[in-house]
């Protein structure tokens, strides 16, 4: 019905179906996607840590890499290791696929 002004009358919004529930695998997945583009950002912040803390100590700054290095251990070793990990496994499971379709 239209008001007495004549604009039409406004739409009705329409009812938006409930979002399925995503499996656990995929949401597994995604979670350990972002996970893994996180590390990867920590890898590559870390190897520029490292080159800047290597630059700074050449000119006698020695706190930079002293941090690096006691951050090694705990931290970006074990990062290093994730990304390592994932991207032998990504290879392995691509090869796996490829050879099932064979």
């Amino acid at each position: 019905m239209a008001d007495p002004k004549g604009s039409p009358p406004a739409p009705q919004p329409q009812p938006q179906p409930e979002p399925e529930a995503k499996p656990l695998a995929e949401r597994l997945k995604g979670w350990l996607d972002n996970v893994l583009v996180a590390d990867v950002f920590l890898v590559i912040g870390a190897a520029l840590w490292f080159g800047l803390a290597v630059l700074l100590h050449s000119r006698g700054v020695e706190a930079p890499l002293q941090l690096f290095e006691r951050l090694w251990q705990p931290l970006f070793l074990p990062a290093i290791s994730l990304l390592m990990a994932a991207a032998i496994f990504s290879g392995v499971l691509g090869w796996w696929r490829r050879r099932g379709q064979r």
